[in-house]
């Protein structure tokens, strides 16, 4: 069966998506330009091969507005022939943008790229101040809650007690400390100035000093979010509950981040014509959305429907990668999907790692396909869940 392929599969190091962050000096739109040029430069590229390009980007304002997938690709010297377009599916951005940059090179007998791009410390969350986060009124009457709120939800429909977020969360933290140690994410490439000196070169987002006393010393985040607009009531009501469980926190929820990534693709013929060996193929990929009001459960439904696509069962997977959207999210997929916890996330994910939203679904194509290198491993389901109840997933094999 003829799968599309990918060739390459480059990110940046996340830098923390605050005024202290190593990266926040550089644009966003040089710092995925760097991505791509990184890109064309690894794999020999001739850019004017490439018949699209498709860029995740979540909060697409100010200096992230104005259509970046297109504008990175002139500030990286690419061919002007080549197109770009910018898309958000929320946290799930970077992987559909690597979904459908994939259908283009498969329709076009062609190259195509998919990426992602986000730069929390220069354009914070929510700074394109849309409905979903600015307009009370709409939210109120399409029962969309802060997806923080979601995921204390889901930990008390589940029974899942603030111990056991805190515990996944300093696991998370111990296997990127330890991964950061050995080397294990090859696919990142340094940062630089415009003088050519060295920004960040690795992920300075993990503590690696985290422990379950120091989570344990921090309050609860959307307790009191939840109090002073009257959400748990409404919470309660719909999901049949006494009461919600505040547990999680800024110790077992997303390090925001500043991030870029991008995946070249390949059908192919284009790849056996342009002499380009891949690393890997897609299977399949899956795009879903469920309850829109719980939010963040979506990832266990794609990664079902991605995995029936492709003929294949839990246990044919060698490694899961899934955006660590909340400690409580990461356990409920564990549980509903009877994933173990020694394939997922082996190296630790955005809790540790860091979140660049639009960014860390192209990400994680990259750092699935280094792990599975590094241990000889067959196959790896990539998935992210985001706002609204949308979830994309994607099952890849390395070649």
């Amino acid at each position: 069966m003829n799968h599309p392929l990918i060739i390459d599969a480059l990110r940046s190091p996340r830098g923390r998506g605050n005024d202290k962050g190593a990266l926040r000096p550089l644009k966003p739109v040089d710092l995925l330009a760097q991505q791509l040029k990184a890109l064309a430069e690894r794999t020999g590229l001739d850019t004017a091969q490439v018949s699209d390009t498709i860029i995740g980007c979540v909060t697409q304002t100010a200096e992230q507005g104005a259509n970046i997938a297109k504008l990175a690709l002139v500030r990286a010297g690419w061919h002007d022939s080549v197109p770009g377009l910018s898309i958000n599916r929320y946290c799930a951005s970077g992987l559909s943008a690597v979904h459908l940059a994939a259908q283009q090179a498969m329709d076009n007998d062609s190259l195509a790229v998919g990426g992602g791009v986000e730069m929390m410390s220069r354009v914070p969350m929510a700074a394109d101040q849309g409905p979903l986060t600015h307009d009370f009124e709409f939210q109120q009457q399409t029962t969309l809650v802060p997806i923080g709120i979601c995921a204390d939800t889901v930990a008390t429909l589940e029974g899942f007690s603030r111990e056991q977020c805190d515990a996944y969360a300093v696991a998370s933290q111990q296997r990127a400390a330890a991964a950061l140690a050995q080397g294990r994410f090859r696919s990142v490439v340094p940062v630089v100035d415009g003088q050519g000196a060295v920004l960040l070169a690795q992920d300075e987002t993990p503590r690696a000093q985290t422990s379950l006393e120091s989570l344990a010393a921090l309050k609860p985040a959307f307790a009191a979010m939840a109090e002073k607009y009257g959400i748990d009531p409404l919470m309660c009501e719909r999901y049949g509950l006494e009461r919600i469980d505040h547990v999680q926190h800024a110790g077992n929820s997303p390090a925001m981040a500043d991030g870029a990534s991008a995946v070249l693709l390949a059908s192919p013929g284009a790849a056996a014509r342009l002499g380009l060996k891949p690393r890997g193929r897609i299977l399949a990929t899956a795009t879903v959305s469920v309850d829109r009001t719980l939010a963040l459960t979506g990832a266990v439904q794609a990664t079902q429907q991605a995995l029936s696509k492709a003929g294949l069962h839990i246990e044919d997977i060698d490694l899961f990668e899934v955006n660590e959207s909340f400690a409580s999210l990461m356990l409920h997929y564990m549980k509903h999907l009877n994933v173990p916890h020694d394939k997922l996330n082996v190296n630790g994910g955005a809790i540790a790692l860091g979140h660049a939203m639009g960014s860390t679904g192209s990400a994680l194509v990259g750092m699935a396909l280094d792990e599975l290198e590094a241990r000889q491993a067959r196959r790896a389901v990539i998935s992210l869940c985001g706002a609204a109840g949308l979830a994309v997933a994607m099952v890849v094999e390395r070649v």
